[in-house]
């Protein structure tokens, strides 16, 4: 275990090559009964593949009750499910009866109607921490409300973390997709003990598609493999562990990294593949592990997009990062790899096995030279700048209390009031010493650029005193983006146009522990007719 004070950060480590094998500070895991994951014999289970939900029939849109949309029910239940074949199953909180949940197939323009129904037991089975905001006692254990995390949602379906239902109650919601394709994600955003529902298993993916993607004749069908991968922590009888603070009145720990690497459930799964190219949808779906990304020995893999979509043109990588809630999809070509075994990995963690066969179907797919365009917003057309403090709260001896966002805790009053149909730009002062994955709800964004700078003369004199010279994104980060990652004692600049909906909307820090104790702030997208704050 190291402490985080004077650490690199992650984003340090990962440029110094070395991996994140730690618990947050202080935080304890029995040590009797957990699992060693290499004394499983790897490789002996196949990948699942997530099961495509079908709808069960039509009903009305709740703005536009004269439309009839597809209607889906999708239940929050209890499972038990097996990661592994020599483990028993494992104690897990799912959608429909499995973990990661089915995947929803979607096309640009064709709204939905999804009915989350909780019918989960009424005693959580993981460590809750009465003192966070949201979770103090007088609340029920056992709450949920899910969002689609990338949608462009009417505020009403977005999930805002208050809105949660017990067991017995439902929410319906309704997804317009009016939005480019892209993977998305649904997950549980219950305000206190998100970071303990998603841990339980309450993550799956949703895919939308549109005739632009469809045109580029990327590998499609079973030559594209959705990926959702996480770390979960386990006992020797297969069961979950969550890391809690040695004070058990106080379980909340600030980060947690656990050694089982998962893909769609499965720990060391294989998937037999053709030697052919291959569309591959990643999603990082831990509480706070960061991902690097590589296929075998660093083999070439064109990546063509990100969270929010298509990239403008193919971009060649040999390790992709990825931080809690981002996305990636590549295109790896099998074709020289015929008859070998091939590992998709993160620095030392195997997480995948690739079995390619001696010969396949001929490869009719494309690798276009371009993809979508992307046009860059230029910065004199956002209508305000807005400067933003991501911030940590620390005890007598150095510890994490909590993480805030512009100093500022959940229930103060709204300051951030963007105007709909206008741009602005948001500049992302890190003052920690992590990296933190920030999510804005509702809307697309692109990355401006990053600039390093003196964090200890801000804190004392609220100046900016850079290191260097502002750095642009790299190619990997020129399209549109909805999680962005900010170094520690960094600036990161976005562009955001306020698109699609007025209402209550959030942005949070994406891990999961930083979200759940006050790094996590509301903002309102008001209309052009009110007053903008």
């Amino acid at each position: 275990m190291i402490s985080r004070r004077g650490f690199l950060g992650r984003a340090g480590l990962l440029a110094a090559g070395l991996t994140l094998e730690r618990t947050a500070p202080g935080a304890t895991v029995p040590a009797q009964g957990a699992l060693d994951p290499r004394t499983l014999t790897p490789w002996v289970d196949a990948l699942p593949l997530p099961e495509v939900l079908r709808n069960s029939g039509l009903r009305a849109s709740s703005d536009k009750p004269d439309v009839q949309l597809p209607f889906y029910r999708v239940a929050m239940r209890e499972i038990h499910q097996k990661v592994h074949r020599d483990l028993p199953p494992t104690r897990m909180w799912g959608f429909n009866n499995s973990s990661p949940g089915p995947i929803f197939e979607t096309r640009s323009g064709e709204g939905l109607i999804v009915e989350w129904a909780n019918e989960l037991p009424t005693k959580h089975f993981l460590p809750i921490d009465h003192t966070l905001h949201g979770a103090e006692l007088d609340k029920p254990e056992v709450r949920s409300v899910v969002h689609l995390h990338g949608g462009r949602t009417p505020a009403a379906s977005d999930g805002y973390p208050e809105d949660w239902v017990v067991p017995g109650k439902s929410l319906v919601y309704h997804y317009p997709n009016r939005q480019d394709a892209a993977l998305l994600f649904y997950h549980d955003h219950t305000m206190g003990i998100n970071r303990l529902n998603i841990y339980a298993g309450m993550q799956g993916l949703f895919v939308v598609r549109d005739e632009v993607e469809d045109r580029l004749n990327l590998p499609a069908g079973k030559y594209e493999i959705p990926l959702l991968l996480y770390d979960r922590f386990l006992h020797t009888d297969g069961q979950m562990e969550y890391p809690v603070s040695p004070d058990p009145k106080v379980p909340w720990v600030p980060e947690i990294y656990s050694n089982a690497m998962l893909a769609n459930g499965k720990l060391f799964p294989y998937v037999d593949v053709e030697p052919r190219r291959y569309r591959l949808r990643v999603m990082n779906g831990s509480n706070a592990r960061f991902f690097r990304i590589s296929m075998g020995s660093l083999l070439e893999m064109h990546q063509i997009g990100s969270d929010q979509g298509l990239l403008p043109a193919p971009v060649s990588m040999k390790r992709i990062l990825l931080a809690p809630a981002e996305r990636t999809d590549f295109v790896f070509d099998f074709s020289a790899h015929a008859g070998e075994k091939i590992l998709l990995q993160s620095d030392s963690f195997q997480i995948l096995q690739f079995r390619v066969a001696t010969s396949g179907t001929t490869d009719t797919s494309s690798l276009p030279q371009t993809l979508r365009p992307v046009v860059r917003i230029a910065e004199s057309q956002a209508v305000k700048t807005r400067r933003l403090t991501l911030d940590e709260t620390m005890n007598g001896v150095q510890e994490s209390m909590g993480m805030m966002l512009n100093k500022t805790p959940w229930h103060m009053p709204v300051t951030e009031k963007p105007v709909l149909n206008t741009s602005e730009i948001w500049e992302l002062v890190n003052l920690t010493e992590d990296a933190h994955p920030i999510h804005l709800h509702l809307v697309r964004f692109q990355v401006l650029d990053r600039r390093t700078m003196d964090k200890f003369h801000y804190q004392d004199k609220g100046e900016l005193r850079f290191y260097g010279p502002a750095v642009a994104p790299g190619p990997d980060e020129m399209g549109w983006k909805d999680t962005v990652r900010c170094e520690p004692g960094t600036v990161t600049r976005i562009i955001v146009p306020f698109e699609g909906y007025a209402g209550r909307y959030v942005w949070h820090c994406h891990i999961l522990e930083h979200e759940d104790n006050e790094m996590m702030r509301p903002y309102e997208v008001i209309a052009p007719s009110a007053t903008q704050g």
